[in-house]
Parts: C-alpha cells; structure tokens; sequence
C-alpha cells in the first residue's frame, strides 16, 4: 500500500511535511530529496529536446547508522509511487569476482516496477474481476443446464424455452443473494487451479547472475500448463478465482512497457554503505575489488543500458542516491568519476536524547504506537506515561555514548527488553477482559534500568 500523492502537489514544502510525519529532525536531508524530487517533475514539463539532457542531480547521505537515511529514501518513493530498490554496495563485487554484478541493482528495479504496475493494473480491472468470479462460482454451485437440451430445432415447438429456464435463473439469482450475503461461506466447490508456471533460474559462470528463463512461453507453444483439482470453501475459491480472472483482464505487454518507463523515468535506486567500497589505496585479498566495483557502478549511476528480460533499460534519469557512515573513510576516498556523479551531499545528525524522545512519541508509526497496537491485540492496553518515554530515551542515549552509535535503532532493543515479560504473558493476562498497564519512569526503571551500571552486561543485553 502506498501513500502516493498528485506529483503537482508536491512542493518540496509539501514533500518536507509529509516526511515530517515520519521522520524526526534531519531537516538538510529532506530538504535536498525534497528538490530532487521536485527537480524531477520540473524536467517533465519542459519541453523540447532539452529535457533529455536534464539529469537527477543524485544524493549523497553522510551519517551514523540509525539516524534516518534509508526511511527518508524509502518514505519519498511511497511518496510518489516511485519504483525503488535499496542494494548494499558491500554485496557487489568487481566483473571477473564471484558475487552480483552492478547491473543486477538495474534489474531488480525493473522487478520492483513490474509488481508496482501491475498490482495498480489488478486494482483498475478489480471490479470486473470480482463479477467474473462469482459467476464462475454461481456455475459451480447451480452447473446451467446443457445448451439445446429438449430443443427440436422448430421455433414453434421450442417457443416455451424462455418459461423453461425462468426457474433456473430465480434460482442462481436466490444463490447469489446468499453468496453475497457470506450465507454459503462454509460450503466447499472443486476448482481447477492452473499450477503456477514461473520461472527457471539458469546461472551463468563468473559472477553468477541468474537469468530467468520464462516457462509460460513453452506452455504457449506445447499447451497449457497442467491443471489441479482442489476442494476449497467458498471465500478461498472466491480469492483463487478472482485473481484468476484479473490475470485475464491484465494486458501484460502494456504493463512491462509502463514498468520499463516508469524504472527509467521515476525510479530510485539506494545504494547503502557506500563507504565500505571507499578507498583508493591498493589492497589485496577481499579488499581488492573495492575501486574495481566504484568502476563498474559508474557508467550505471552516468547513465547507460543494460538488458533485461523485460527489454533494455536506460538508467540515464534514475536517481541514485547513496548513503554510508564514512567512519572510516570519507567520500573524497570515492574515484574523482564517481564523486562528481553525486552532487549533493548532506550530512546527517547523530540523534540527541532530546531526539530520541519525539522518535518515540511524535511520528505516526512511533514504536509506543506499534506496540500498543500489537498488545492490544491480546487485551492489553499500554498507556505510556512521559515520564516513561523520556526514561527510555536518557537510556537509549547513554547506550549510545556507552557502546556503539546505533541511532534510533537502539529503542527497539530497548523496548524488547522493557517489553519482555509483558509481551510473553499477555495472552493468559488479556483472556479475562482488557486489562490497562501504566508505563511509568518507574516502571522503565525497575526492568531495564540497571543494564547499564554493568558494562559487560550491556554489551550483550543492549
């Protein structure tokens, strides 16, 4: 599901606000995929050939882990409804190495572009598919008789047919009333189902790319594939029938052109942990192939083609926009080509305890949200106090200054800790009625409250 909004309307103060809903602070970096976002909308009304030389100006995200880099590419591409993949930098390997080439990231977008497409294509056709399904399902309840039973051929004599099928059709109206009453729920109709054809993965040497190799294109030319009777009750054989059906109504040709365009023309590629192929000093061993990937993944993020079993694909206006903590090393240890192919770089904030505090109790999917929506689920509401939340936060942050600096992040091993016990005898505790627990300071306190005066314990708990 997706929150996809008009592109017109979207400003990139509109774009800021709405990932203000989501994600605390970091203002720089919205801001900077908020433009790009824009800039994208601004290239398609320009007219002539000027716009083919328009390119996304891509994003560089500096920051330590946990502080919001992948939710803000992620939220923009929900935003617009955007093909978007994220890939790790670290899984690619140089062309003559064992590991994925940097032209997979490419087509997995495209993927990701099909199933965007199409399920937008199966939501158009929905309705028709539905009516379809339950007169597939009516035959199956109430078989319509034998065509041209006790026809004589005469006009004369087969005047009365009319009156003849006016029962069977009261009938089939009698049962659709029910069906769509949920009156026939329980009983069970026997469906041919198409067993799925899909597809077979031949993996070719050296880097050992699959290459799907579609079946349902023999079953075209040797027949269908094979078909299995099953006995399901109506709701299931409903569902089976309806996506049958939308598969009918589904033009597949138009939806790989559509996904094609659409990964070329909108769509967002994340490159996590850009720094761990950082560096330009010669290596041996694993590292070797660091500047040898950087030199692959440039023509990609320049713009070029490359082949997919959906057709060729332009990555010329694909906006990149890749991330890393650069601890280690910096962005200027990217080869100069590389460099200059991104622009815009923003560095993000570590997150203060004051920060820590509105991430648990201001966004719309905060983690006090989440768990009294999975609590409550057995009957046990949680009421956060502030205090609590604020205790959780002075504890998550002295974490971080302890250990690692792991963001935000940390509040999920925190709240499971916390959460513990509570989480394990909620469904006996929730079966006599709701039952309300007060999250206190205190509360906070006695259960997670000491981890922290034992190091050693920290390490392994927090």
């Amino acid at each position: 599901m997706t929150d996809r909004r008009d592109a017109k309307e979207l400003t990139p103060r509109a774009i800021v606000e709405e990932l203000d809903r989501y994600i605390v602070g970091q203002k720089d970096a919205k801001r900077a995929v908020a433009i790009a976002l824009r800039n994208r909308w601004r290239r398609q009304q320009v007219v002539g050939p000027l716009r083919d030389e328009i390119t996304p100006k891509n994003i560089i995200l500096i920051g330590p882990t946990g502080v919001g880099k992948t939710e803000i590419a992620r939220r923009l591409a929900r935003l617009v409804g955007a093909p978007f993949v994220k890939v790790e930098a670290s899984k690619f390997t140089e062309v003559g190495y064992v590991g994925r080439d940097v032209d997979s990231m490419v087509r997995d977008l495209v993927e990701v572009s099909i199933k965007l497409v199409k399920d937008e294509a199966r939501a158009a056709v929905q309705a028709r598919a539905k009516e379809a399904a339950e007169e597939r399902l009516l035959d199956l309840l109430l078989p319509p008789p034998a065509r041209g039973t006790g026809r004589t051929g005469n006009p004369q004599l087969d005047s009365g047919g009319e009156d003849k099928d006016a029962p069977q059709a009261a009938t089939r109206e009698k049962l659709r009333e029910l069906l769509r009453q949920g009156k026939l729920d329980s009983r069970e109709v026997e469906l041919e189902i198409g067993e799925p054809g899909g597809g077979m993965e031949l993996f070719a040497a050296g880097n050992a790319e699959p290459m799907a190799f579609d079946l349902s294109q023999l079953q075209n030319l040797f027949g269908s594939g094979r078909k299995k009777k099953r006995k399901v009750k109506i709701p299931e054989a409903r569902e089976l029938l309806t996506n049958e059906e939308s598969q009918k109504l589904i033009d597949m040709d138009n939806v790989r052109r559509e996904a094609v365009q659409r990964a070329e023309q909108s769509g967002i590629i994340f490159i996590d942990e850009i720094d761990k192929i950082a560096g330009r000093e010669r290596a041996a061993g694993p590292d070797v192939s660091r500047e040898g990937v950087q030199r692959d993944l440039l023509p990609i993020v320049e713009g070029s083609t490359v082949t997919t079993k959906h057709g060729p694909v332009k990555t010329d206006h694909v906006l990149f926009i890749a991330a890393g903590a650069f601890h280690v090393s910096k962005p200027s240890d990217l080869i100069p080509e590389l460099q200059g192919r991104f622009p815009i770089r923003v560095e993000l904030q570590p997150l203060c305890e004051a920060d820590l505090i509105r991430i648990l109790s201001e966004p719309e999917n905060s983690l006090c949200r989440q768990y009294q929506a999975l609590l409550l689920t057995e009957g046990v509401k949680l009421n956060w106090h502030d205090t609590a939340i604020a205790e959780v936060a002075r504890i998550a942050a002295a974490a971080n200054r302890m250990l690692e600096d792991i963001g935000a992040r940390r509040l999920q091993t925190l709240l499971e800790r916390l959460l513990d016990e509570l989480s394990f005898e909620a469904p006996e505790v929730g079966r006599a009625g709701e039952w309300a627990v007060d999250i206190t300071a205190e509360y906070v306190s006695q259960r997670v409250g000491n981890i922290l005066s034992d190091k050693d314990l920290s390490k392994y708990i927090l």
